[in-house]
């Protein structure tokens, strides 16, 4: 009984034993958790980078299109061009074009139909389409 009481891990011996290992289990529970949110921010973050590319491509080769020697099969190639440039081949390969009025004025709409991008640039069934617009001469 003295020999408990001068040893200081006498009371505490019982009562790590219950705790023994914790840390390695909140370390996997943590680290799964914050890998989960770290790959869902890239992944938000490749989707805004697809979708902003498409989007300038887009009104890019609007606005190359409305040019006085140029067609709007001219403004399709312009916008395949950078997409192709900057992003996978698949994603440029649905563009079209066509006339619309937008805000009373006459416009040139360049539409991209493409995947979007959920496991890195390889896309599923879902689509994402875009459109740029540019002012025709009158």
């Amino acid at each position: 009984m003295v020999l408990a009481v001068l040893d200081p891990r006498a009371g505490r011996g019982r009562r790590e034993d219950g705790e023994r290992g914790a840390a390695v289990v909140d370390f996997a529970l943590i680290g799964g958790l914050l890998t989960v949110v770290f790959i869902a921010i890239i992944q938000l973050t490749l989707v805004l980078h697809v979708r902003n590319t498409l989007i300038d491509a887009a009104a890019s080769g609007a606005r190359y299109g409305t040019l006085a020697d140029r067609s709007p099969q001219d403004a399709v190639g312009r916008a395949e061009d950078l997409i192709r440039g900057s992003l996978a081949d698949s994603y440029g390969s649905d563009i079209s074009v066509g006339e619309s009025t937008v805000g009373g004025v006459r416009t040139l709409e360049v539409v991209v139909r493409a995947p979007l991008p959920v496991i890195g640039l390889i896309g599923p069934a879902g689509i994402m389409e875009v459109r740029g617009h540019a002012a025709l001469p009158s």
